[in-house]
């Protein structure tokens, strides 16, 4: 090892450039953890699915901020987009490996809130009661 220190991601980005304000991983950071983003990715981990499966699986989500996180997650080359020459449209939506990686970080954060949810619901309440 060098002299100088090994750090963590996590103690590089607290002192490093996410917190720039033109860090352009600020943007990759919100799409993937948007509301939207994180029901998406944690959808596609089960398999390829179309626009209106997606949009009947993700509850409450919009067609057009579907489309447009869709969107985003593709630039980000997190998602692949096939669209077959059909009559309807067919657009399929599948991870691609890199969102196949991002997807089990976003899993890991929605499990941990999905198993504390009683203990985080108990401090809302206690917030609540102040």
């Amino acid at each position: 090892m060098t002299a100088a220190k090994a750090t963590t991601l996590s103690e590089q980005f607290r002192r490093g450039e996410l917190f720039t304000v033109e860090c352009p991983s600020r943007e990759v950071l919100k799409h993937v953890t948007s509301r939207w983003g994180v029901l998406i990715l944690v959808a596609l981990m089960e398999g390829t699915h179309r626009f209106s499966d997606l949009r009947r699986k993700v509850g409450g989500v919009s067609e057009k901020m579907l489309a447009q996180t869709l969107q985003n997650l593709e630039k980000d080359g997190f998602i692949n987009r096939i669209s077959l020459p059909v009559v309807p449209p067919h657009v399929e939506y599948s991870l691609t490996p890199m969102g196949e990686e991002i997807s089990h970080k976003v899993v890991s954060l929605a499990d941990w809130i999905e198993e504390n949810l009683p203990r985080v619901m108990k401090a809302q309440q206690a917030a609540n009661r102040l």
